[in-house]
């Protein structure tokens, strides 16, 4: 399996996707330019954590308006999975790939510690090494992870299951305790955690492993076993 992980400017968290994928994943990984990036060709394509521009503006909202957003959603719409974290969850929801806004933490302090968090829904292609209302341990590293969507799409992200993750105990305020959510496809996660930082015992959790691992577990059984 061959992962991007695309590196806009100000991104911080890209080596951490890169290890997670190439090292303890154990699979293809390549750190690609936002500017240079040709998605097609891999098999999954991550957007790590960081400060894209610098938040100028609002978090992801630069990133959001550059040339590889086209990309992604070309990626998306033909089903290659797609994880963005932290800053690209931003930027995941500042292109419109998933729905809502990020809002600063209510307690208007970047925070940076492990958080438990719940597994919603294990039917998707980043989940199913998991089991149906798992708590994982893993870290969060933001300023502005404080969730928030309207009414009418919180409706309708739980009518689709799209809401994958929720914190155990709320640490930012999101809208219903959401950490993690997918696109009504089910190929596109924006999650403010950090799976990537919790892939081994040595990082004090190996809980995000199995997220990686049900993104390879759903790529061998969809490409390589009906090859």
């Amino acid at each position: 399996m061959k992962f991007a992980v695309v590196v806009f400017p100000g991104s911080n968290c890209d080596r951490d996707m890169y290890y997670a994928a190439k090292d303890a994943l154990g699979e293809e990984a390549e750190l690609v330019w936002y500017q240079e990036a040709k998605l097609d060709g891999y098999d999954a394509i991550l957007i790590p954590g960081g400060f894209s521009y610098g938040d100028y503006l609002r978090c992801g909202a630069i990133a959001s308006t550059s040339d590889i957003v086209t990309q992604l959603k070309t990626q998306a719409e033909i089903g290659v999975p797609i994880l963005g974290v932290c800053n690209g969850f931003q930027i995941l929801l500042e292109s419109g790939l998933l729905p809502g806004a990020m809002l600063r933490n209510k307690n208007l302090k970047f925070m940076c510690h492990f958080e438990n968090l719940v597994v919603e829904n294990n039917q998707t292609i980043f989940t199913s090494e998991y089991k149906q209302g798992e708590v994982i341990s893993v870290p969060i590293a933001h300023n502005e992870g404080n969730y928030y969507c309207d009414e009418a799409t919180l409706a309708r992200l739980k009518e689709n299951n799209q809401i994958v993750f929720t914190y155990q105990t709320n640490p930012n305020g999101s809208v219903a305790d959401i950490a993690g959510i997918t696109n009504e496809k089910g190929n596109v996660l924006g999650m403010m955690p950090h799976p990537e930082r919790a892939v081994e015992a040595l990082l004090n959790s190996a809980d995000g492993l199995k997220l990686f691992q049900s993104m390879l577990a759903n790529w061998r059984e969809n490409y390589v076993a009906g090859a």
